[in-house]
């Protein structure tokens, strides 16, 4: 059994946990149960969760191979936000506008949802509805702000869905270096995702769900799930391994394992942080394309990660992967070049994982009734709020309810498969590279980049 220091290095999310980390029991053989889930992430306990609150009786069994929250649910950004990881005008483009608006709908609901249950819960997440900043930085930036806030227009819920920011309004939100404006949505809210999800396992123990840890699955069939400790029959199996799912037999290609990295700083005085802003914790990011992501924490920590580290060969997951030091450098130079005054923090953590990519960037959730064979999954990094909308569609198909949510234009997508190595491996990695060259590009010439508009080609945008 792993010791609990040992998942405490892993973030700085489960280092400050307010659950103990040590490792529930495994299988402890052979099961007979109603629904079986595959992973104990925020998808996999969200559904647990609805259905047990829908019925009671319901018998359920959720397996994990370390801990509940170890995966990205446990070391995220911790935007519980209402992004949805294809665009509106994607969803639009395939299920018809009035689509694409109801999905909006149903995720700015999300976000106030997960607040809901955290509070009735009494789990202590350090929910903060502060919204999100995204800051515009340079002229080809203000631009892409502006288009954004057109698009809103079209498929949003209101008229402050999002809402272009003028220089000095933006500055309030947050006190960046060359700011020329930005955007703000309110429908975010800055979460500790540790406290989230270790606090969500913990409720669904309390109410009878059997939650096994340390317990590897090593294969899914209908109606079976295959452990080195005892075979599960049940009438649904649900995979919600979203990052992980390439590890298991005949999942290789179904998502790529895409690295995303983070570092926090000590805790800043208030002082910093009345020229800082962020004053409502809002999370913050800025119109390049190489994304980045950031939040003020409850304890007045920056917590900021980006994507920049590099596919692995064949969809590899290692430990190793988690921490890259070139890609934290990085991302320190960054943070300093966005808030200067921050150049003499400490970073006190360093962390990383892999996210689930799609081949065309579209998350999805679904049910097959013949086979009982269950998905969600997908999220493209925007996981969070998008995992309890998961969890509660799950619930409905698995409980045959004719709801609202499963009529959403993702219930039921498949994404195509990833291309084989290498062609995967080359795709991914150009595109990385492509997104970094765009950015510098642009700061160059102050023109929108064709290397960015290729690369949207190859997501399918």
């Amino acid at each position: 059994m792993t010791a609990e220091p040992a998942y405490r290095e892993l973030s700085l999310w489960h280092d400050t946990a307010a659950d103990h980390l040590t490792p529930r029991p495994a299988l402890p053989g052979d099961l007979d149960t109603d629904v079986a889930i595959v992973g104990a992430g925020f998808t996999g306990l969200w559904t647990a969760y609805y259905l047990r609150r829908l019925d009671p009786g319901i018998r359920i069994a959720v397996l994990e191979r370390e801990i509940a929250g170890f995966g990205a649910s446990g070391r995220n950004g911790g935007w519980c936000s209402a992004l949805f990881p294809a665009s509106a005008a994607t969803v639009a483009k395939r299920h018809g506008r009035q689509a694409a608006i109801r999905l909006h709908r149903a995720m700015v609901e999300t976000v106030d949802e997960v607040g809901r249950v955290a509070a009735a819960e009494g789990i202590d997440c350090h929910f903060a509805k502060g919204g999100t900043v995204v800051l515009a930085r340079t002229p080809v930036q203000l631009d892409r702000a502006a288009a954004d806030v057109a698009e809103a227009a079209e498929f949003g819920t209101g008229s402050d869905d999002l809402v272009l920011l003028s220089a000095d309004e933006a500055s309030r939100r947050a006190g960046a270096t060359s700011v020329l404006g930005g955007t703000f949505t309110p429908h975010c809210a800055a979460i500790h995702p540790g406290r989230l999800v270790r606090g969500l396992a913990r409720v669904v123990v309390a109410a009878g769900v059997s939650l096994y840890e340390q317990t590897p699955v090593t294969a899914l069939k209908p109606g079976l799930v295959e452990t080195p400790h005892g075979r599960i029959r049940a009438r649904f199996v649900i995979r919600a391994t979203e990052g992980y799912t390439p590890q298991l037999p005949g999942y290789r290609r179904a998502v790529a394992p895409v690295y995303s990295l983070m570092i926090a700083t000590e805790p800043l005085p208030e002082q910093f942080w009345a020229t800082a802003g962020l004053a409502h914790r809002e999370t913050f990011a800025d119109y390049r394309h190489l994304i980045i992501y950031g939040q003020r924490t409850a304890d007045n920590r920056f917590a900021f990660g980006g994507r920049g580290a590099p596919y692995h060969f064949g969809s590899t997951i290692r430990p190793e992967f988690d921490r890259d030091p070139a890609v934290f450098a990085e991302l320190h130079a960054v943070l300093r070049e966005l808030f200067p005054a921050s150049g003499d923090a400490a970073v006190t953590h360093r962390w990383g994982g892999p996210l689930g990519i799609p081949r065309d960037w579209f998350a999805s959730v679904g049910l097959d009734r013949a086979s009982g064979r269950g998905w969600a999954g997908g999220y493209v990094g925007d996981g969070v709020g998008t995992t309890n909308l998961a969890g509660r569609t799950l619930a409905d198909l698995v409980l045959g309810r004719d709801s609202e949510l499963v009529t959403l234009p993702w219930v039921g997508h498949r994404s195509p498969r990833w291309e084989p190595e290498p062609l995967r491996w080359l795709g991914m990695n150009v595109g990385l590279r492509m997104m970094s060259a765009a950015d510098r590009e642009e700061e160059r010439t102050g023109r929108p980049s064709r290397r960015a508009a290729l690369f949207s080609r190859f997501l399918g945008h």
